[in-house]
């Protein structure tokens, strides 16, 4: 399938990663659905990109939320081929801080946005996939946002390391149930990059976290990671793995 061709919903598409995927959609001369609970940032995103991009409030660990903002999407664009997970939040904690044990419900929400929220976007969107005429054999691609924390998680991320974990246990288990509709799925861990997560990263921590990456020593672009989802949507040989973005960095 072609990019040109994309029917898309993104997840967290209003800024960071999300939005960076969004753009290089419409670039391309595909639709996109802006899924994100930013209101004011998703409708004044969808105006600035045109007539190929709409916003739909939605809060991604809401089941019914989810699968409505599916039902309305593909109504709007006549089907989804494309879905990209980016919602997401950080989360960190320590289990055992400084003002007492990390609340359960803590940890309950950074599984539901996360965890959860990659679920209910990946039955959504497979729930329409599967009724698409197949393209060269294939209905619709499915890509999830891990990170290089699933691998490597880091003191503080015992919550975010477990969801992105989780997403990478996903996705050969439904690769393998989508394969008979013709559907792939993938994830992408992405290593440090530049979005809001690193707005408050001080120059001297920055300098350092730079040189921790052996090359190119910076941050990645989000526009790298929405290239690296065009690159999954139209090589249909990748299916069921996880792509390292990540400048070949391994956090320590």
């Amino acid at each position: 399938m072609k990019l040109a061709n994309a029917k898309a919903i993104v997840s967290g598409g209003a800024s960071g990663l999300g939005a960076a995927v969004v753009k290089h959609i419409v670039a391309a001369g595909g639709k996109a659905a802006i899924l994100d609970i930013n209101a004011e940032q998703g409708e004044a995103f969808a105006k600035e990109l045109g007539d190929n991009a709409f916003f739909i409030q939605t809060d991604i660990s809401n089941e019914q939320a989810v699968d409505n903002a599916a039902d309305e999407a593909a109504a709007n664009m006549g089907g989804i081929n494309l879905a990209v997970g980016c919602a997401g939040v950080l989360g960190n904690g320590r289990v055992l801080g400084k003002k007492g044990p990390m609340p359960a419900e803590f940890f309950q929400r950074v599984v539901d946005i996360n965890l959860v929220g990659s679920f209910l976007l990946t039955r959504a969107a497979a729930r329409h996939m599967q009724n698409n005429e197949p393209d060269n054999q294939e209905r619709g691609v499915i890509v999830h946002t891990a990170s290089i924390a699933a691998y490597e998680g880091q003191l503080g991320q015992a919550a975010y390391s477990a969801t992105k974990s989780a997403i990478v246990g996903m996705v050969l288990p439904l690769a393998r149930e989508f394969a008979r509709s013709g559907i792939r799925v993938m994830a992408i861990a992405p290593g440090m990059f530049e979005t809001q997560m690193m707005d408050g990263v001080s120059d001297e921590i920055r300098q350092a976290l730079y040189a921790s990456v052996p090359f190119p020593s910076r941050f990645g672009q989000p526009e790298e990671f929405a290239s690296m989802v065009s690159t999954i949507f139209e090589n249909q040989m990748m299916n069921g793995s996880v792509v390292r973005l990540d400048g070949a960095a391994r956090l320590q």
